[in-house]
């Protein structure tokens, strides 16, 4: 039986930095129906639908779907009831990201200095522990744009990190989503007789991986105005640091630009750029997006890391995933600019098929450090708000600023097909 307690699950030594951020412990998604959301992140992205926590289990207020994919940890969330918060930011916003959850030595200690640095909790967001025979997990969750909040966990016993990337149980309350019956931490629940759905799906993706490593980063769209005062708070109250900057000079067609500052961690592990809309002719995407996500700033996309952008490309066209198309006359020029910066910084050139890439329609950009192959999907709902990034780095560790002119106008034309530029 899970209990929960105000009392911290571990305890560390008072030397370690409370912020220093570990991993992404997981990114959490409002949806509207999270079993259903399951099987299309599995189906397209080839997630594995790992653990459940439902009515089953004892979670009596909403149900959560555990996805993995490599160190990629997605929690879907639906709220049972119509007053669940869950359920209200649906109506509201559509499926999207509400955590961005850190992985952290002491939850209760990191949450009390982003406190005293200028944090505001969340609703119900005060320091709290989840524990039962096998371990514990202490939360505790902070404010941050728009809808979007920071949660910090601390984990001990069987639901520590280690076991939970070897596929060990999240949490208490949850199971194998493929099994019946509760999880220990440190075994597993026998496999049921016959064939279900989440087997079959897992099975599958098992035998044909997409390729997908871990979050590279996530970007989140404010308002026309308030990135500098967003990247102000990383600064002081999680202690991030500016890692690159782009201006409307660098992120702009003829028609529409915005304005970028990349934050990231003290040890440079997690990466938040921050867009914000600048003056244009016509609406820009950051403006679409607010436009549809009810005026307030939210988790535009999330970059997934591959370490084979064309394997995971062609895997993920392969499963009907629908990503930017950009004009061939892209290719006519692209080898020549990314080539020269490599070879004029020593690097090799890109090594990957030329033709490939092309009939792939990936971006390929390349810096001082080397390069990189980076594609992205078109919206993942109805509305025009989240979508992901795949992300491939070959020494590179920018953002492709080289391909902001051609991905902008990509981006243009599929919202002037819906009718939004």
């Amino acid at each position: 039986m899970a209990t929960i307690t105000s009392k911290p699950a571990v305890e560390v030594s008072a030397t370690t930095d409370p912020l220093q951020l570990i991993d992404v412990d997981h990114v959490r998604f409002h949806v509207g129906n999270a079993k259903q959301a399951a099987f299309f992140y599995a189906h397209c992205f080839g997630f594995q639908i790992e653990q459940v926590s439902d009515l089953t289990t004892g979670s009596r207020d909403a149900s959560h779907y555990l996805l993995t994919q490599g160190n990629i940890r997605f929690v879907l969330t639906s709220g049972l009831s119509a007053e669940h918060p869950a359920s209200l930011e649906v109506a509201m916003y559509g499926d999207g990201v509400k955590d961005v959850a850190f992985t952290v030595f002491d939850a209760e200690k990191a949450f009390e200095k982003a406190v005293r640095n200028g944090a505001t909790p969340a609703p119900g967001g005060e320091p709290r522990t989840l524990r039962d025979e096998h371990g514990a997990v202490t939360t505790a969750t902070i404010r941050t744009y728009g809808r979007c909040v920071h949660t910090f966990v601390s984990r001990a016993g069987g639901y520590d990190l280690v076991n939970v990337k070897k596929g060990g149980v999240f949490a208490p309350r949850f199971r194998r989503a493929d099994g019946p019956g509760a999880c220990a931490p440190a075994g597993g629940c026998a496999p049921p007789s016959g064939i279900t759905p989440v087997l079959a799906v897992n099975e599958h993706n098992r035998k044909n991986p997409c390729g997908l490593k871990y979050v590279d980063h996530l970007v989140g769209n404010v308002e026309m105005g308030r990135m500098n005062h967003w990247v102000a708070f990383y600064e002081s109250v999680l202690e991030f640091s500016m890692f690159k900057h782009f201006d409307d000079k660098d992120i702009s067609t003829d028609y529409s630009a915005l304005m970028s500052k990349v934050m990231a961690s003290g040890n440079n592990l997690i990466k938040m750029p921050i867009n914000e809309p600048a003056p244009g002719k016509r609406k820009s995407q950051v403006q679409e997006y607010l436009d549809w996500h009810c005026n307030t700033p939210g988790v535009q996309h999330l970059a997934l890391r591959t370490d084979d952008e064309l394997h995971s490309i062609a895997a993920l066209r392969a499963r009907g995933v629908d990503f930017l198309t950009l004009p061939d006359a892209y290719y006519d020029r692209v080898w020549e600019r990314v080539n020269t910066m490599l070879t004029s910084h020593g690097h090799e050139a890109v090594r990957e098929d030329h033709e490939a890439v092309r009939k792939l329609g990936i971006l390929v950009d390349a810096d001082d450090e080397g390069y990189l192959l980076q594609l992205f999907t078109k919206p993942l709902q109805d509305r025009p708000t989240l979508f992901f990034e795949i992300i491939c780095r070959r020494g590179s560790q920018s953002f492709g600023k080289g391909n902001f002119k051609a991905l902008f106008e990509a981006l243009e034309l599929e919202q002037e097909r819906r009718g939004n530029l």
